[in-house]
């Protein structure tokens, strides 16, 4: 019995002892890992610029299915934040400044303990050098697990290397996989909405629609409004020759609402008519894609365009549904006179691309069929 109490307490002392001298050690720390992403520039910039993707391929988030996070209106970009709790952690982090496809700085804090980031981007054969610096401070709890770890420097490493693996992995799937198909001719019902109107460059189109689309669903929570459908997107106008766009964020409401004067939402009605139906099943990047294919076939087919009608998006499937982009579904309407037509069976045929393959072109076979308005 004498020995056991030695023993216990020779381990009692030396607990203590080890958590003095851990206590006692630096926990700041300054780390950065590179890696280069199979990816271009814009495309790996624009995902980690929002904090909506951060849950696909942060090591830390992934390993712990506790993590619950609060997404405010704005995540992407400059002023950009969300927070979050876990079963170990509760933290909140902020974009402090943007360098376009250059460069992120981020303030970040997991249990109080303050950490900053920094991002870089820069083109490179294969694709783009992700270099991501990390300066902090360890807890207590961290730095006892960093000790038998091999280290500060070791864990943190360790933790972002893997992080960027996840990205890249995630970004080699996820951005490159998608399928378009053309539906054929139906009628697109006319609503009440409420939209948020915004004029821009063609290149900022897809980073302020995933803005506006994020403000417009926070509002409606915030506000503890009922949606009638799945946000939808008006173009007014889409000049390519000027790098001019013009585009309404819109969510279907049941009921005409009134707005407050001054507000940057505003009530609309959109009218019924008949369009091409076409579907994007992937990440938002290859919506010009399906455009494309929906024009393509209305020029083959000699179906006339309604100017009088917009082209509309509708995200069926969205990020609020699923984080996963290539489970995102996005339907593209381009207005057109009804009337029944005679197209070739290549133009129903469904363009599926993924990260292991190239486009499929559509092949034309011998039969042709009638398409008639729905």
């Amino acid at each position: 019995m004498r020995i056991l109490k030695y023993i216990s307490l020779l381990l009692f002392l030396f607990f203590v002892g080890l958590s003095v001298f851990v206590s006692t050690q630096k926990g700041d720390y300054d780390v950065t890992v590179s890696k280069v992403i199979k990816n271009p520039r814009g495309i790996v910039f624009n995902y980690i610029n929002d904090y909506k993707n951060w849950e696909t391929f942060c090591s830390w988030i992934k390993n712990d299915k506790s993590y619950q996070f609060n997404y405010p209106g704005l995540t992407l970009g400059q002023g950009g934040s969300c927070s979050w709790t876990s079963s170990s952690s509760e933290g909140s982090i902020k974009t402090i400044t943007v360098k376009e496809n250059e460069s992120i700085f981020q303030k970040m804090k997991n249990n109080e303990a303050p950490f900053d980031m920094y991002w870089s981007f820069k083109d490179t054969v294969g694709g783009t050098k992700v270099t991501w610096r990390n300066k902090g401070k360890l807890d207590f709890k961290n730095k006892v697990a960093a000790f038998f770890s091999g280290g500060i420097k070791s864990v943190v490493s360790a933790i972002y290397e893997k992080s960027l693996e996840n990205l890249n992995s995630t970004l080699d799937y996820e951005i490159n996989t998608y399928s378009i198909k053309v539906n054929g001719i139906t009628t697109l019902p006319g609503g009440f909405h409420l939209k948020q109107y915004l004029h821009c460059k063609q290149k900022e189109t897809e980073k302020n629609v995933s803005i506006l689309v994020s403000r417009m669903e926070y509002f409606f929570d915030k506000n503890k409004l009922r949606s009638n459908g799945k946000p939808f997107i008006i173009y007014h106008k889409y000049d390519r020759a000027n790098n001019d766009v013009a585009f309404s964020v819109c969510m279907p409401v049941k009921d005409s609402i009134n707005i407050m004067p001054g507000s940057d939402i505003q009530s609309g009605k959109t009218a019924s008519y008949t369009c091409l139906k076409t579907t994007l099943v992937g990440d938002y990047s290859h919506t010009q894609k399906a455009w494309k294919k929906a024009l393509d076939f209305v020029a083959k087919n000699h179906l006339e365009r309604n100017r009088s009608g917009q082209i509309i998006e509708v995200h069926k499937v969205g990020r609020k549904d699923v984080i996963n982009p290539s489970k995102w579904v996005t339907e593209v309407y381009i207005p057109v006179y009804p009337k029944a037509i005679e197209v070739k069976e290549e133009a129903a045929t469904e363009e599926t691309t993924t990260a292991a393959d190239t486009p499929i072109e559509p092949v034309t076979p011998a039969n042709r069929k009638l398409v008639q308005p729905n």
